[in-house]
């Protein structure tokens, strides 16, 4: 069933919420930065007993950041960003429940079947995310990497989804075009999402209000989890508050 699921988006060594479509190299237009440290939020999203979350890591300068999350909440959150075969397991050492994978399963645009097996045998499928977060384009959402700035060869389609099924434990999803707007998610992609996946599915972007929950569950049928960032009080929204996130899962519960 539809729950809500937290998250901890780190940008130049601090807790930001930004609008994903500006991202670059040069900075990115944020939304928000937070006085407190990525370990205060995973402590807190530990005390709600909120599960599933993500710790992401927006570019460089953030390994201290990350490394103090995941110890402060040790399984209980998910980590990616910059994760490639080579650190993969220490994330893991270091306290992710999983590791999320975009940009390393990709060469030239193109999905690496070799380096997804190379991934999986590191850490295993149960305990791989593939992200798959993505853009829109005249072809339909196609997986976008690199912060969200290299758009790839691969669709986010019932093809995909079903060829990746076996090989991971679950998918995350940004939608970076509406990611941070706070003007809504992207209901197409939702109700794809929740037509085709089978595995757990989270879908961030454009989320807005308590209100977005129940639209996610009955577009998808209760088969995806919605993430609210900047939207969300403890990142500086108005739209909807932490607590009633909480309150949302203990009803579906």
């Amino acid at each position: 069933m539809t729950a809500f699921r937290p998250c901890i988006d780190l940008h130049q060594g601090q807790v930001k919420q930004i609008v994903g479509g500006s991202l670059n190299d040069q900075g990115a237009k944020t939304n928000f930065v937070s006085t407190q440290d990525a370990a205060y939020y995973a402590e807190l999203y530990c005390q709600q007993g909120l599960t599933g979350g993500h710790v992401i890591a927006l570019g460089p300068n953030n390994q201290q950041q990350v490394l103090a999350a995941l110890a402060a909440y040790p399984g209980g959150m998910q980590f990616g960003g910059g994760v490639n075969r080579e650190n993969a397991a220490s994330y893991l050492e270091a306290g992710a429940s999983h590791i999320i994978v975009t940009s390393f399963l990709f060469e030239n645009g193109d999905f690496s079947w070799p380096r997804l097996e190379q991934i999986k045998s590191e850490v295993g499928a149960d305990r791989l995310v593939i992200d798959l977060s993505c853009r829109k384009t005249a072809q339909g959402w196609m997986i976008a990497t690199d912060r969200w700035q290299t758009i790839t060869h691969t669709a986010v389609d019932r093809q995909t989804i079903a060829e990746l099924e076996n090989h991971c434990a679950e998918f995350l999803i940004h939608a970076a075009d509406v990611e941070g707007l706070q003007a809504g998610i992207d209901r197409e992609l939702v109700s794809l999402l929740g037509d085709c996946c089978t595995l757990p599915t989270t879908y961030a972007g454009g989320a807005r209000s308590v209100a977005d929950l129940e639209l996610v569950k009955s577009l998808s049928k209760g088969k995806v989890d919605l993430t609210i960032g900047s939207a969300l009080d403890i990142f500086g929204g108005a739209g909807v508050t932490l607590a009633e996130c909480v309150r949302w899962n203990q009803l579906q519960s």
